[in-house]
């Protein structure tokens, strides 16, 4: 086995040979779609990168990292041949916007030692991509299967905050109910039949939606996110609407909306599905002294379920936050690692 690896800048360079065969082979989620990385990245303050690598012609691993710099500027510079700078910057292994999976995809009969080899190739051609400048990688969202490919001498890696799963062990969404406690079983129940029975509320939800505003959803989202607060090791940009236009019409892409009798849009959430593992990712609310409407979030994740168990899929993830909350409605921790390569280690074994 001879391994090789390339940087793809998807601002710059064209889509990879084999990269849609690659996706579907591995079973990839929305977020790896090439075209949308390509939007990600041209509207980031720290563009999104891929890196793939090869046994022989066949992609055999994949990954994307966000080259980030110290300066906090809106957007990055952009895309230039001359990638190789004494610009002091960084890489984050990171997958934006789908912060519980790990950003480094490995074929199925890549393993162990090959698995090593992969990494190794990844980070010198990281190396060569950002140049002398290039003073570390942080891996994040490394599953613990994972983490041995990535440690080495100099390598720190330590636990990060675990992710939600739910796996799926119901034929309907009253089992799901009935795992509850009598409370929060209850109040999901009554919560939904209020939302229901509600006039001045309209509910849509919809895969490939082109009806709804994707700056309007994009300003929620992004509101939503400041008002909780943003940690500061955060590499990912505000969400543009010129994104959301582009990935709301995807057929694997729910959009949930809740507007009042005024068309004021009170929350929304996107859910991405997939083969196996359908994920419950962006949710956004107007809080109700601005309007909002309390428990809206409970209606969402019962809907969620609700496909969850209807299309047969194996678990439904919900990312970081929240964890009591999320423990209330049956999800369990997934454990997370984060595997910091300090320059000197970058590329060697």
């Amino acid at each position: 086995m001879t391994l090789t690896a390339a940087i793809h800048d998807p601002r710059a360079d064209p889509e990879p040979d084999g990269w849609a065969d690659f996706t579907a082979r591995r079973e990839l989620h929305a977020v790896w779609d090439y075209g949308l990385m390509r939007l990600e990245a041209w509207m980031s303050r720290n563009p999104a990168v891929l890196g793939v690598i090869r046994d022989g012609d066949r992609i055999a691993a994949a990954a994307t990292a966000l080259i980030c710099r110290p300066r906090r500027a809106r957007y990055a510079d952009a895309p230039t041949r001359r990638t190789a700078r004494l610009r002091p910057r960084w890489a984050e292994v990171y997958t934006p916007w789908l912060s519980g999976y790990p950003a480094v995809v490995f074929d199925p009969d890549l393993t162990g030692e090959g698995r090593r080899a992969a990494v190794r190739e990844f980070e010198r051609a990281v190396l060569r991509h950002v140049g002398p400048g290039l003073l570390g990688i942080a891996y994040r969202a490394v599953y613990r299967d994972m983490v041995s490919s990535m440690t080495g001498p100099l390598r720190r890696t330590w636990r990060n905050d675990p992710t939600s799963v739910l796996p799926n062990e119901w034929p309907t969404e009253d089992g799901w109910l009935a795992g509850l406690s009598k409370e929060r079983r209850t109040s999901i129940r009554r919560y939904a039949r209020k939302i229901d029975r509600d006039p001045t509320l309209e509910v849509r939800e919809g895969w490939g939606r082109t009806d709804a505003d994707p700056h309007e959803v994009a300003a929620l989202i992004n509101s939503h996110r400041a008002r909780l607060g943003r940690p500061r090791t955060d590499p990912r940009t505000e969400v543009a609407g010129v994104f959301l236009a582009e990935f709301l019409r995807r057929p694997d892409v729910r959009l949930l909306t809740y507007r009042d009798a005024d068309g004021t849009l009170l929350a929304a959430n996107t859910l991405l599905d997939h083969p196996t593992s359908t994920v419950l990712q962006h949710w956004a609310a107007r809080p109700p002294a601005e309007g909002g409407r309390h428990n809206l979030y409970f209606d969402c994740y019962l809907r969620c379920v609700r496909h969850l168990v209807s299309a047969g899929r194996a678990e439904l993830t919900s990312g970081r936050g929240l964890m009591d909350v999320k423990a209330s409605l049956g999800f369990r921790a997934r454990e997370l690692h984060t595997v910091a390569v300090p320059r000197p280690s970058v590329g060697r074994r």
